[in-house]
């Protein structure tokens, strides 16, 4: 539970006391390696994602294991995973990762290195920094890694600063850059959450300025980047004059 500022699946829970305490209360889904293991027969192998809405690794893993039981399902029964986390602990299960190393690529979130900012975006998850440790282990072992720097939140971490950063975090990895812009949801308009005055400056013109400055810091320091939700004739423009140096 990292608390994230930004976080919108708790606009999908039907469940009032966690929407209600959100970071503070969490529902354990303890059957669901048992349900996976009587459906995953029904489905064609594929990718799958773990996970779009909510941290596969979060403190409870620990005690629960539910997302190694997962990963030991999916790879039996020939589906590729793709994981996304921010937090360390997914070197627990380091060895089961390099022993399906061919059918698992891990990313970590990354939205800053100050402090400040990260105190103000996701105040209870891992340090930037311990994060940039597992990456570099992960990449050491052979595991194909990507970083994820987003939400992109304007007047937040947009800055050079944070750019810069994160692209050399790339760079020191050998891992991707996945970068995505803050989604703007209802509930940030709320006089109560601290995301109304960034929401705001959310726009089409500044995303498109981003990633402009962006991608050229990925490319003076040759990390592949893939931009989200920019102008398409933009979009495929700067993937072209990148990806065909």
């Amino acid at each position: 539970m990292h608390n994230c500022t930004y976080c919108y699946a708790r606009q999908y829970t039907k469940l009032r006391e966690v929407s209600l305490n959100w970071g503070r209360v969490i529902f354990v889904k303890e059957n669901i390696s048992s349900i996976l293991r009587n459906e995953v027969k029904n489905y064609k192998p594929g990718v799958v994602g773990l996970s779009t809405i909510t941290d596969p690794y979060q403190p409870v893993e620990a005690i629960y294991r539910l997302t190694r039981s997962l990963i030991e399902i999916l790879v039996k029964n020939g589906f590729k995973i793709s994981i996304q986390t921010k937090n360390p602990l997914i070197l627990r299960d380091l060895d089961l990762i390099i022993k399906h190393v061919d059918r698992i690529d891990v990313g970590f979130t990354i939205t800053s290195f100050q402090k400040r900012i990260v105190d103000f975006i996701e105040p209870f998850a891992p340090s930037p920094k311990a994060r940039l440790d597992a990456l570099k282990k992960l990449n050491d072992k052979g595991v194909e890694t990507w970083i994820f720097y987003g939400p992109v939140i304007p007047g937040l971490n947009d800055d050079f600063e944070t750019m810069k950063s994160i692209v050399e975090a790339g760079f020191l990895t050998n891992s991707k850059i996945l970068v995505d812009r803050l989604h703007v949801k209802s509930f940030m308009y709320s006089q109560d959450n601290p995301m109304k005055d960034f929401v705001k400056k959310v726009s089409r013109e500044w995303w498109n300025d981003f990633l402009n400055n962006f991608l050229k810091i990925c490319s003076e320091y040759d990390v592949y980047c893939i931009p989200g939700f920019a102008e398409p004739m933009f979009k495929n423009r700067v993937i072209d004059e990148f990806y065909s140096k």
